[in-house]
């Protein structure tokens, strides 16, 4: 019970990581706030982990009271909070010619901008019980491939984001601020997603080795099971740190030779 008695809210918790992630802090002790758009999974969720250790806010997270309603939620509740994980995110297809400014003005309205005002209206809670922030990146905030262009530079915003204040918010508040960048995640989003897109139904399974060298992509659950040591007090004092989790270094890697040619 690595999170007994913590109280966390977890954006885009209805589904994939999120959901697997609200799920793992339960197990491990924690009661959470479930944040999302999708009202129905959302009920589901809490009805599952049980109400005395789940709530739900379904609401757009860039909506301008949502992060104070969100935090209000979690003192009705549970009387606290303990920490925050910003996971909800935006992600389209667009490149240098397709990304426009309206464009690029969501894609860092959800996942950078709001994480920010979330972390503002949490940190009067936060600071009081020595509480973490764990932001929810991707490995496309290094560079990003060439059609997520509008998505990588929200991510790699949300990067400086986490290694500003996780200096900066430990010193002053004591506030723990850590990332994790997933790679390639095998949600539920994804599959339809890659089914809309044109590949078979069972496509994850059969990856080129390129992309998958263990031969699957990785589950929702592994996230979230790296997730609970940043969100635990075995962390102690590690703060501004990003983790990425991927089967391959994203940046560096040794392509196979037939890939060069």
């Amino acid at each position: 019970m690595r999170l007994q008695g913590k109280v966390i809210l977890i954006t885009g918790s209805c589904t994939g990581i999120g959901r697997a992630m609200a799920r793992q802090c339960v197990a491990e002790g924690a009661k959470v706030i479930i944040n999302g758009l999708e009202e129905e999974l959302g009920r589901e969720l809490v009805d599952e982990l049980g109400r005395e250790k789940a709530v739900a806010l379904i609401r757009d997270i860039t909506g301008p009271d949502t992060p104070a309603a969100l935090v209000a939620l979690a003192l009705e509740a549970f009387g606290r909070l303990d920490g925050v994980i910003n996971n909800a995110a935006l992600i389209l297809s667009s490149d240098i010619t397709s990304t426009d400014t309206a464009l690029l003005h969501r894609m860092l309205a959800v996942n950078t901008m709001a994480p920010l005002a979330i972390i503002q209206a949490a940190l009067p809670e936060l600071s009081k019980n020595k509480g973490f922030v764990l932001n929810i990146g991707s490995v496309n905030a290094w560079c990003g491939e060439p059609d997520l262009l509008a998505y990588s530079i929200s991510k790699g915003a949300l990067m400086t984001l986490t290694r500003n204040l996780g200096d900066s918010l430990f010193r002053t508040y004591g506030v723990r601020v850590n990332q994790i960048n997933p790679g390639w995640v095998l949600t539920e989003k994804e599959i339809l997603n890659k089914r809309e897109q044109g590949m078979k139904e069972n496509w994850y399974q059969d990856l080129p080795n390129l992309f998958a060298p263990a031969g699957r992509l990785l589950a929702p659950q592994e996230i979230a099971a790296a997730a609970v040591y940043l969100l635990s007090d075995e962390c102690g004092p590690v703060s501004g740190q990003v983790l990425d989790l991927d089967q391959y270094p994203f940046m560096g890697r040794n392509l196979p030779k037939d890939v060069l040619r």
